[in-house]
């Protein structure tokens, strides 16, 4: 049964997951909104996956390179697994256990999406996987950002400019409208971690609103202590 952090310590930061397919904007709004916490004094700490730590970003290279493609989803999966072990350890955990609140860019959802769902992995290996490598470490919140995956595309294809299409953008448009609908239920069957967000507006129209989400949700929260506060 997923949850917010129970296992974690009571005075503790929050952790804050992106989630969503191709071109959602995931990476802007997270920028965003880092420097709107920021100016409140927060202590902010942005990652992403595959990556956010030296071990993670050598694997994230083989990943989207499509180099571990061929061995299949599982292999994939494994290795996102190993990659995610790394950064929960060496930066995600460190962090909400200061106080921090963390923003990253995906995290187990789309391993349950991509490699679970389009990859049709069996969902006990996927459980089991996510169990070992989270290790208690569950998001407080998650920003589910739903395109439609024509748009969301368009966006990759626009952002990228001359540059190659990744190991998952690649993929036909059925695959990526699967992911959107698994996104959608699993913020269905979880509608107390996740929050779907419009994203096919302009980005200052979807800033707004995750704005206010995160806020509302953070202060509904105990207190967290803040950079200005931790120096008195």
């Amino acid at each position: 049964m997923h949850g917010t952090l129970s296992n974690r310590p009571a005075a503790t930061g929050f952790f804050l997951t992106f989630e969503g397919g191709e071109g959602a904007g995931k990476s802007t709004q997270i920028t965003r909104l880092a420097d709107k916490l920021r100016a409140r004094g927060h202590d902010v700490v942005v990652t992403r996956e595959p990556g956010g730590s030296p071990g993670a970003e050598a694997v994230r290279h083989v990943l989207l390179s499509g180099a571990a493609e061929p061995f299949g989803p599982k292999m994939e999966a494994i290795l996102f697994a190993a990659a995610r072990s790394d950064h929960v350890e060496q930066v995600i955990r460190p962090a909400v256990e200061r106080g921090a609140i963390v923003l990253c860019d995906r995290f187990f959802d789309s391993t349950r999406v991509y490699q679970g769902v389009t990859g049709e992995l069996d969902p006990a290996f996927v459980q089991a996987l996510e169990d070992v490598t989270v290790n208690g470490i569950v998001p407080d919140m998650t920003l589910i950002l739903d395109v439609d995956p024509q748009l969301g595309l368009a966006r990759a294809v626009a952002r990228r400019g001359q540059g190659v299409a990744d190991r998952f953008e690649k993929e036909t448009l059925a695959i990526h409208q699967r992911r959107r609908e698994a996104y959608l239920a699993i913020a269905e069957a979880e509608p107390d971690r996740c929050i779907v967000i419009d994203a096919s507006g302009e980005p200052e129209e979807v800033e707004t609103v995750v704005t206010a989400a995160v806020f509302a949700a953070l202060e509904a929260r105990a207190p967290m202590p803040t950079a200005a506060s931790a120096n008195v």
